[in-house]
Formats: structure tokens, sequence, C-alpha cells
């Protein structure tokens, strides 16, 4: 009778912890996944334009609340909707795109709000330049992708930072020096 207790206590006691957290790895899906920039044009306009090319992995943990992305985005996949402007900005006059062929960001911490990531604090190196950067999520959702069957996660996030603060400033104040970075990203469980 005591072996019986102490094994059906032992038991009770191993159910009654909480789950261990386990951290989930997903690979970006270049296909649904794109860095974008706005400036304003000489007081006339907000132009937008993009990077076709991003990689990487991010690891979430919601119930630990931490996380981790390591993104790389190719430098000569930007994409204005002007061949002979994209080639100006990948120039050695902008981007310089010979000598800095990614631009990366790297998280340093995964802020939460309930069980969402709500912020992402990281270093983001632009021409060889690293500045620590802010991104704000404006939307998240993890659910199983509809056409892999598969664990996916999607975001929206944005940031504000100053172009001069990389080595681009050239034209500001006409051009304005303030960008704001947007980042759609989806990602499918490893």
């Amino acid at each position: 009778m005591k072996k019986t207790l102490v094994l059906g206590t032992t038991l009770f006691a191993m159910t009654s912890l909480p789950a261990l957290a386990e951290p989930v790895t997903y690979t970006i899906d270049p296909t649904h996944t794109f860095a974008s920039f706005e400036y304003t044009h000489l007081g006339f306009s907000k132009q937008r334009s993009r990077f076709n090319d991003t990689t990487g992995t991010i690891t979430l943990d919601q119930k630990a609340k931490t996380g981790s992305a390591d993104i790389t985005i190719k430098v000569d996949s930007v994409d204005t909707g002007s061949k002979a402007f994209d080639g100006h900005l990948t120039s050695s006059n902008w981007f310089d795109a010979d000598v800095y062929p990614t631009i990366t960001f790297k998280s340093t911490q995964f802020k939460f709000k309930g069980d969402k990531p709500s912020e992402v604090v990281g270093n983001l190196t632009v021409r060889d330049v690293t500045k620590p950067v802010t991104l704000k999520i404006t939307h998240f959702n993890c659910a199983v992708h509809p056409m892999r069957q598969k664990d996916a996660c999607g975001a929206n996030a944005v940031t504000q930072i100053k172009r001069s603060d990389f080595g681009l400033g050239k034209y500001a104040p006409g051009v304005s020096d303030e960008t704001e970075l947007s980042v759609a990203v989806e990602a499918i469980k490893n």
C-alpha cells in the first residue's frame, strides 16, 4: 500500500508540474517576406520601395516570452519600380552593393504583451554601420498554414531611423533623413 501511495503521489507531482516551454524555430518564407523603406521626396510625396530577397530564421518561445531573429536582406534586390533608380541605389553613391551586399538585423531581445510579441530590439547593420533599433510589432499571428499544413507565424513590424546614421544622408533634408522601415514577414516551422 505504501509503495502504491508513494508511486501515485510521485506521478501526481510530475503531472502537476508546469509544462516546460520549448523554443520553436521558423524559417522565413522569402516569397511572403519583404522589407520596405519610406521617405518624403522633396516635400511632395512619401515614396516607398522594398527589397525582394529576405532570408533568415525566427525562434519563439511564447510560454517563456523570449525569441530571436536573424534576418538578411540582399541589397541588390532593391525594387523602387524603376530599374534605373534601382541601379542608382545599389551604386557606390548609396548602398554600395558590391562592397556591402547585405543588410542584417540581429535581435537582442523580444518584448511581449500577453502571449504575443510586441517589440523586437536588435542591431541593424547597413553599409557596415551597426545601430540599435526597436521594431514595433503592429500585427502578429501564428496558425497552421492552410497550404503547407505546417505551423507558421507572420508579423508586421515598423521602426524609424535616420538614414544619415548609416552613411546614407545624401540630399537631406530635401529627401527626408527620417526613414520608416517596415517588415512584413511570414515564416514556416522547421
